[in-house]
């Protein structure tokens, strides 16, 4: 019996399960999927909590109850993975041995890496909402915010979902406004990035909005220090933002069981190739979804268009043939906006957000790069979409692995878009 072993139970993890169970034969492949626990948090829904939008038990599911009939699913931590031997050693010193591996280990946050973030005023004055107990902690601290400088900081790029900052700051926004107190609170979003978003224009939309909404943008903003006693941020350039709240994105790093087996880059995500989802330890084990180093964004829409190439190219290699599908960057992303409305955005490694309609042209009925109620609506169905078919490993009706061209309007000095920055 051959054994394919997947490390990891969150969002990718789960579907790869799901689509490589129904492809390989089951009496030949013996498939395991590995998790420290059996809590499978819905990660886009973190961003709601501290509004009062969400509550723990809308987001935060068993995973046995996703992992497909014929899956064995091993709650263990990861102690390192040896890739020399073709096995992975457990926390309790389980080997586990693999003809295949897919690695699928997420991203963390790690708030240790700021110095002072983790002092005297963390989950006091400082919060993150990229954990669960992070982002129910801030719930309750703005339930009691009763005004002043609220300052949301991005320690460093890459990020897990880098539009939830904006999208944070956007919901503060009309969180305060129907408290009542908007004109009590100064909103600052304190960034390493040039503008408000890595892709130039999505950038300019969106911090046209943040101009719209008084919010402050800091740009180039490399955090070196959070004096928590003064409620001081401050970067390498000794610029200084006084705070009464802090709402941290601290940096985001790659598994610790990755760092402990030598196979990531500085900050332990895994050198992967853009492409073919390859990873280069080994011609025997892939990477998907945040425990990449690729130059595509940490979310949960990646990880789903990942899957489709990284099931042919796993079964390519498995028939031993070389891998030849080719994962093309696709990342597609609602940005609450605030006020029931949200913006939709589509691009790849090559093409940045277009204007037009998503997923069909003319008729939509999602707009892109444009506010609109129908998005807001759209990104609260994703939760059952979520739970219901992508886990599942399904593809989406009209929404390809591939970008599409379809009902985007390309720049008409550049037709094919290939304008990315």
């Amino acid at each position: 019996m051959k054994k394919l072993v997947i490390l990891g139970g969150g969002t990718a993890g789960t579907l790869m399960s799901a689509k490589m169970r129904r492809a390989l034969p089951r009496d030949e492949w013996s498939i395991t999927i590995v998790d420290q626990d059996d809590d499978h948090v819905y990660q886009p829904g973190l961003l709601f909590i501290p509004f009062g939008m969400y509550e723990r038990r809308d987001v935060i599911r068993s995973r046995a109850r996703y992992v497909p009939k014929g899956v064995d699913l091993m709650l263990s931590g990861i102690d390192v993975i040896e890739p020399d031997d073709n096995r992975v050693r457990l926390a309790d010193g389980t080997l586990l041995p693999y003809d295949f591996l897919v690695i699928a280990t997420g991203s963390r946050i790690a708030p240790a890496e700021l110095e002072g973030l983790t002092g005297p005023g963390w989950q006091k004055s400082i919060f993150d909402f990229y954990t669960l107990d992070g982002a129910l902690k801030l719930h309750q601290a703005l339930e009691d915010f009763r005004g002043g400088r609220l300052v949301l900081n991005v320690q460093e790029m890459p990020i897990k979902c880098p539009v939830a900052p904006l999208e944070f700051l956007f919901l503060a926004d009309w969180y305060f406004h129907e408290r009542g107190m908007r004109d009590k609170v100064e909103l600052v979003y304190a960034t390493p990035l040039d503008g408000a978003f890595t892709k130039p224009t999505a950038s300019a939309l969106l911090g046209g909005v943040m101009e719209e909404k008084g919010i402050q943008v800091e740009t180039l903003f490399n955090a070196g220090e959070v004096d928590s006693e003064k409620r001081i941020l401050s970067s390498w350039d000794e610029r200084e933002i006084p705070y009464d709240l802090l709402v941290s994105i601290p940096t985001n790093m790659g598994s610790e069981a990755i760092e402990r087996s030598d196979m990531g880059d500085e900050l332990a995500f895994v050198p992967t190739d853009k492409h073919t989802l390859q990873a280069e330890v080994a011609p025997n084990v892939f990477v998907i979804g945040d425990a990449t180093d690729l130059p595509s964004s940490k979310a949960g829409s990646v990880a789903h268009f990942q899957g489709g190439i990284l099931e042919q190219n796993l079964l390519d290699a498995i028939a031993g043939r070389a891998p030849c599908a080719d994962f093309d960057g696709h990342a597609n992303c609602f940005v609450e906006t605030g006020f029931g409305k949200a913006l939709l955005i589509d691009f790849n490694y090559d093409v940045e957000p277009l204007p037009g309609r998503f997923p069909l042209a003319k008729v939509g009925p999602l707009k892109l790069l444009e506010e609109s109620r129908m998005n807001h609506w759209g990104k609260l169905a994703f939760r059952w979409i979520y739970w219901n078919q992508l886990l599942s490993g399904r593809e989406l009706p009209f929404v390809d692995s591939h970008m599409s061209m379809t009902g985007k309007k390309a720049p008409k000095d550049n037709p094919v878009a290939h304008v990315a920055a």
